[in-house]
């Protein structure tokens, strides 16, 4: 199955750092968060990468072409125009950059690739988050429920420290991180059949609106219930935040097959 990752917005709650570089090259520990989102997938065996493309895509397409070379012992043998690869420490991904617009809504991005998807079902994510979720897990309940989409649900956690007092005032508990108001939102990691490209029209479709709140209305949008870690990064805080747990081996996405430097 083939996972999209949608990696062309301007990410402008992040302007620090997306004003020289796409959001999803902005890096969490050295690597950029769109590498720690396909070792989320690689983990659970889906190397075929599908990456929707729009403000500053030539980065994403210029650190590609150079990824093989920089993880390699390498000669170049100048006299006789050749380069010999001795060794590469690489995943075994396949990568394909489609360049979606500059300013194609999500949903149009969308539909910009429907033609490497073909007639298969494939998962959809956003190139700014990061989670522990059981991708195998996700596609299962997917495939038991027969519906067109599944919607990974989360509890984001809340920015503000919560109180619990008692009835005569007195503060009985300090939540540091509660989770959020108690709503589940949207998460992305989506598992999506190929009858969602017919809910799909033009670039100026917005994937969270008309094409999701239809399926929801037909009954045809189920959700994943994730309980477990999730964190998007909007905010150069939220950047922070992410690199402070990477760099302390405390980064609860990390998986065992990561090839981390």
């Amino acid at each position: 199955m083939k996972v999209v990752i949608l990696a062309g917005g301007f990410g402008t709650r992040i302007s620090e750092e997306s004003r020289l570089k796409p959001k999803p090259m902005i890096e969490i520990g050295e690597k950029p968060i769109l590498w720690h989102i396909m070792n989320i997938y690689s983990h659970y065996g889906f190397h075929d990468f599908i990456i929707c493309l729009g403000y500053k895509g030539d980065q994403i397409k210029k650190y590609f072409s150079e990824y093989f070379l920089s993880r390699a012992d390498v000669t170049f043998d100048l006299k006789e125009q050749k380069i010999s690869i001795h060794q590469h420490n690489v995943e075994p991904w396949k990568v394909t950059l489609v360049d979606t617009g500059l300013h194609t809504m999500t949903g149009g991005r969308i539909k910009r690739i429907q033609k490497y998807i073909g007639n298969s079902p494939f998962m959809l994510t956003y190139g700014d988050a990061l989670s522990d979720i059981n991708i195998q897990q996700l596609v299962d309940a997917h495939r038991a429920h027969g519906k067109i989409a599944t919607v990974t649900a989360v509890q984001p956690v809340g920015r503000f420290g919560s109180l619990n007092i008692s009835e005569e005032g007195m503060v009985a508990d300090f939540l540091e991180k509660p989770k959020g108001d108690g709503h589940w939102v949207n998460g992305g990691f989506f598992v999506i059949q190929p009858d969602f490209f017919n809910y799909l029209t033009d670039d100026d479709v917005v994937l969270e609106k008309e094409p999701l709140e239809t399926l929801a209305k037909n009954g045809q949008l189920a959700a994943y219930k994730h309980s477990g870690f999730w964190h998007p990064m909007d905010t150069l805080r939220d950047k922070n935040h992410l690199t402070y747990l990477w760099n302390s081996n405390q980064a609860p996405w990390e998986k065992v097959n990561v090839q981390s430097e």
